[in-house]
């Protein structure tokens, strides 16, 4: 444990020292002024290089720079926030030792200074910062796992396509580390198309959890299986399969998918209680509502497919029900003007067109998961 002795007293220095070795603490740094403590932690120092320190013993009375002012001075620098200082004063007013305490100081010994109490003090406020540093630790732990996860989930969202049939692309504006949202498309045949956008309940690591999961199976499962409502009771049935009957949550996703055909050119959906999506032909709209309840609430499910047929080229507009909270309150009149502007836009400019939207609509702090999808035929 490395302990700092501030004190411009020498015999002071000696008595602390000698009762601290005596105790087993060796390694002990003594300064004599608040200003040699702040060049020996280099506390104006651009970088964040951190001097190791477990405890500083600081007396109260010093000359030019006191122990309170020192004590608010080295708690404000953030590598030392958590260091507990112990003032060991001869200042017998309790006022003081309040505004010793309101200053941020872990505790304090009056002196004369009895060496009971003295090292009583110390292992106390060593205890604490050793607790704080594990959870410090932990917590940068976390933040990397968090980290790892978040690119994980990034990296299993499909790429934009762009070929001689069909443009896909994505705008996705997680609200936290790990999102609920989920979209993802694959190349069925020559001219067919699997297309889900999917909205997991929650958000964190275990509704991130369980959109790996989602996704995990989603491949084989469009390819394999192709038709939507066969895909949908497939997804229910993988849903089920995280349930127990002795946990409260049940988890569980709302989603549209669908089939574009662009030989045949026609849309097979199924909508399992998302926001409609829409499917824009001409200056014709029309909403994609036809489906089932959200996946995973019920092992059985009653599914109805849509089906739109087109002729030319057709946009289809995907997004969840983040995107509406983020249209102020008036959320279908931001939508509807969102949707005007894709009608004359392109996949190329999304991330501007949903920006702007945002930006000219947005009454707040971003609560919810944003994700917009594009589907243009060519």
């Amino acid at each position: 444990m490395s302990i700092i002795i501030v004190d411009d007293n020498a015999t002071n220095q000696l008595i602390i020292k000698a009762i601290l070795n005596k105790a087993g603490y060796q390694d002990l740094k003594i300064v004599s002024s608040a200003s040699e403590l702040y060049s020996l932690l280099d506390i104006e120092a651009l970088t964040n290089t951190e001097v190791n320190v477990d405890l500083i013993l600081m007396d109260m009375m010093m000359p030019e720079i006191d122990g309170l002012e020192a004590c608010k001075a080295i708690l404000q620098v953030e590598r030392y926030k958590d260091v507990p200082i112990i003032f060991v004063t001869a200042v017998g007013d309790s006022s003081k030792m309040a505004e010793a305490l309101d200053a941020g100081a872990s505790d304090y010994v009056m002196k004369p200074i009895n060496k009971m109490e003295l090292l009583a003090r110390i292992r106390s406020a060593l205890r604490l910062k050793k607790e704080i540093d594990w959870h410090k630790e932990r917590d940068k732990q976390m933040k990397f796992k968090l980290e790892l996860a978040k690119k994980v989930q990034q990296n299993v969202l499909s790429q934009p396509i762009h070929d001689e049939n069909i443009a896909i692309s994505a705008v996705y504006q997680p609200s936290s580390e790990l999102a609920g949202d989920f979209y993802g498309w694959h190349r069925i045949d020559r001219s067919r198309y699997g297309i889900i956008l999917l909205d997991m309940m929650g958000h964190g690591i275990s509704s991130s959890l369980v959109c790996m999961y989602i996704s995990s199976v989603l491949r084989d499962t469009i390819t394999r299986i192709t038709d939507p409502e066969l895909v949908m009771y497939e997804l229910n049935r993988y849903m089920q399969q995280l349930y127990k009957k002795d946990e409260l949550l049940n988890y569980y996703f709302t989603a549209i998918y669908m089939v574009v055909d662009t030989e045949c050119r026609t849309i097979e959906y199924v909508n399992a209680g998302h926001p409609p999506g829409r499917v824009l032909i001409g200056d014709q709209e029309e909403q994609l509502t036809e489906g089932c309840c959200a996946i995973g609430l019920f092992e059985n499910i009653d599914i109805r497919k849509g089906i739109i047929t087109y002729q030319d080229q057709m946009k289809i507009v995907l997004y969840t029900d983040g995107l509406l909270e983020s249209l102020s309150d008036d959320g279908e009149k931001g939508l509807k003007e969102l949707i005007g502007r894709l009608k004359h836009g392109h996949d190329a400019r999304l991330e501007e067109i949903l920006c702007a939207a945002i930006a000219e609509h947005h009454a707040g702090l971003q609560k919810d998961d944003i994700c917009l999808v594009m589907v243009e035929t060519k």
